[in-house]
């Protein structure tokens, strides 16, 4: 079951809204098989992995109806864009199949488990499923929340300052950091800033130290002010703006209106993106927009890379109370993974 995680973590930031799923199968104790689940709308980690056995083995139907397989996630029992896998199980025979952790989506939950031990499967539930739940967080979130799971990531000063007061652009996080903030990007499904930092920093959200998918853009402009010669607004990749003004699409920029900017924004936000099936967003800022959801108790982890360097001056860093789950060196910073424990 640990190699089958492995396989899944593999899927990271190529499977949204999905799962992140991994299979091996075993025969006599070895593997003879695995796979994973690469790419939305294509073949699950059950069928990649059977499908390694029947590429590589002369005497593969005899091989899996001896054999185990392992999953990280209940295997579905539903259509959607593939076949049930419990079916393909059924189908190849495979005595016994042992489970990470149960799927809670509507159409799985429990049902994958029930139709295998109908057919005279052995079933094993809850192997690793602490680390299994883990590592689909965004999609338990996403399932159990009618939400994204939402990241916090902002670089402060060692005295605790999040930004120059005046407004100009200064960086705080060493280069090495810089790198990791575009990985982090490329896992997650979307990126949220503020009309002040839109304004201020320009930014592109986009990758370009990292090699992966450019995350959904999305930035809060009440007013429509923001000017479209903005890097966000470039059609390179989607973006969303919400406003108090329209709902509208312009190429690949998507305006979606919001009734009220002054109460449950964070909350607003959020479901409008279960709507749309964004399944993660990572919040860059501003310190505002960071403080709301903050305030309001919305957000899941929080990534806090602190610099080596003292400022004595400027806009204060948010301020959280979490678990730190990991605490480590990147360059001349320190980076915090903090927890939200409220829940």
């Amino acid at each position: 079951m640990f190699r089958a995680l492995q396989l899944a973590a593999q899927g990271a930031g190529s499977v949204s809204p999905n799962p992140m799923v991994g299979a091996v199968i075993v025969h006599q104790g070895k593997i003879i098989g695995e796979g994973y689940h690469r790419q939305y709308g294509q073949a699950h980690a059950e069928v990649m992995a059977i499908r390694s056995v029947l590429d590589n083995y002369h005497n593969a139907a005899e091989l899996l109806r001896n054999a185990v397989i392992y999953v990280t996630l209940e295997p579905c029992a539903h259509h959607g864009k593939t076949p049930p896998c419990a079916d393909l199980i059924i189908k190849h025979q495979i005595p016994q199949v042992v489970i990470g952790s149960p799927d809670p989506f509507e159409q799985v939950n429990g049902k994958g488990i029930d139709k295998l031990r109908a057919a005279g499967i052995e079933v094993t539930e809850n192997i690793l499923r602490k680390q299994g739940d883990f590592l689909n967080r965004r999609f338990l979130t996403r399932i159990q929340k009618q939400r994204p799971y939402i990241i916090l990531k902002w670089a402060e000063t060692a005295d605790g300052y999040f930004a120059p007061a005046d407004g100009s652009q200064r960086w705080i996080s060493s280069e090495a950091s810089r790198v990791m903030a575009h990985k982090w990007r490329s896992e997650e499904d979307a990126i949220l800033i503020g009309k002040g930092t839109a304004l201020a920093d320009n930014p592109k959200l986009d990758v370009r130290l990292w090699q992966g998918k450019n995350p959904i853009r999305i930035v809060i402009d009440k007013e429509l002010s923001l000017p479209d010669t903005l890097h966000i607004f470039n059609q390179t990749a989607d973006c969303i703006v919400f406003n108090s003004i329209k709902t509208d699409v312009e190429g690949r920029v998507k305006y979606i209106w919001l009734e009220n900017f002054d109460s449950y924004l964070p909350q607003m936000i959020a479901f409008q993106l279960y709507l749309m099936d964004i399944q993660s967003v990572i919040i860059e800022g501003g310190a505002q927009i960071l403080n709301i959801f903050i305030k309001a108790g919305m957000w899941d982890e929080a990534r806090r890379i602190r610099s080596s360097e003292s400022w004595h001056k400027g806009i204060p860093a948010p301020l959280i109370r979490g678990s730190v789950r990991e605490d480590f060196i990147s360059g001349t910073d320190r980076i915090e993974i903090i927890d939200n424990t409220r829940d």
